[in-house]
Parts: structure tokens; sequence; C-alpha cells
């Protein structure tokens, strides 16, 4: 892990402990990734309370209730399906927020492009149901660059909400 993440965890950390709030996360594409920069950090404990790896659309669809006609609608790699993680990680985990992440990080993806969604979308969402924010990252540098780069996305975002929130 890179400094940079290092210091973005240990800020979240931070805000985590002294607000008293949870976190849970629900990660598809960069499976486990985010929880282990947030686990990185010492302390941790008292505010992760875990997350899933839910790389199979039935998993998102059993555990997280995400909505299957949603997904064969728009794919799972949609700013939808991410809204309906963070919900279902929230409630599965009793969460106050939760980050989630689907997306082709490559080098395969999808169809050739189904309803346009290519190689190295992914989309972010952190939030709970009552305030959540999301993002969409659309660049394929490779898989291992396109999935470094989601999870300092999603890092971030979450350090920003937070911040808004609490600051």
């Amino acid at each position: 892990m890179d400094l940079d993440l290092k210091l973005v965890s240990k800020e979240i950390n931070e805000i985590m402990w002294r607000e008293s709030v949870t976190l849970s996360t629900a990660e598809s594409c960069t499976a486990g990734r985010i929880a282990s920069v947030i686990t990185a950090v010492p302390g941790s404990s008292n505010y992760y309370k875990g997350g899933l790896i839910c790389y199979a659309d039935e998993v998102k669809e059993n555990l997280l209730k995400v909505d299957a006609q949603v997904i064969a609608e728009q794919t799972p790699v949609c700013e939808e399906v991410v809204k309906q993680m963070v919900v279902g990680s929230n409630e599965l985990f009793g969460t106050d927020y939760a980050v989630a992440i689907s997306g082709y990080a490559g080098p395969g993806g999808p169809d050739g492009g189904k309803a346009g969604v290519i190689v190295g979308t992914i989309w972010i969402a952190v939030g709970n149901k009552d305030h959540m924010e999301t993002r969409m990252i659309e660049e394929d540098n490779g898989r291992d660059k396109n999935l470094a780069s989601a999870t300092s996305a999603a890092m971030h975002m979450l350090l920003d909400y937070l911040k808004d929130i609490y600051a």
C-alpha cells in the first residue's frame, strides 16, 4: 500500500473513532482491496464491521438484496447496482456507512461492451440509504492499475464524504 492510501485510511480511522460510527464494504471487482486498506490501520476493528466480496451476481442478489432485474437490464456495473450494494451492506452488517464497488477491471469484459459498459468501467458508491455519493471511473490502464486506481478513488471518496458530514 502506498503512503497516500495509508494517510487516507488513518484519517478515515480518526473520523470514524471520533464520531463513533461504523463501516462495512461490499466489493466486487476489487475483491477485498478496500477492506485491506481500511484494516491496515490499527484500531479499525473499533468501527469496521466487515465486508463482503460479491463477485457473482447471485451473491449481490441473495446477500445484498440487489434487484436481479436491475442487473439483467443495466449489467452489474452501473450506478443503481452499487447504490443497492451500499444499502444491502449497511443492512447485512448493521453499519452506519458502506463503500460499494463493481466494475470490469479487465482484461476481458462483458459481451463486447453490452449496454455501453466497457473494460475499465468501475462504479463506486459510499454512504447509506439517506445520503449517498457515487462515481464512475472509465479508464483502462490494465487490470492491476485499474484496480489500484479504483481502490484509491473509493478511499478518497469515503474520506471526502465523511469530512463533508463531520467537518
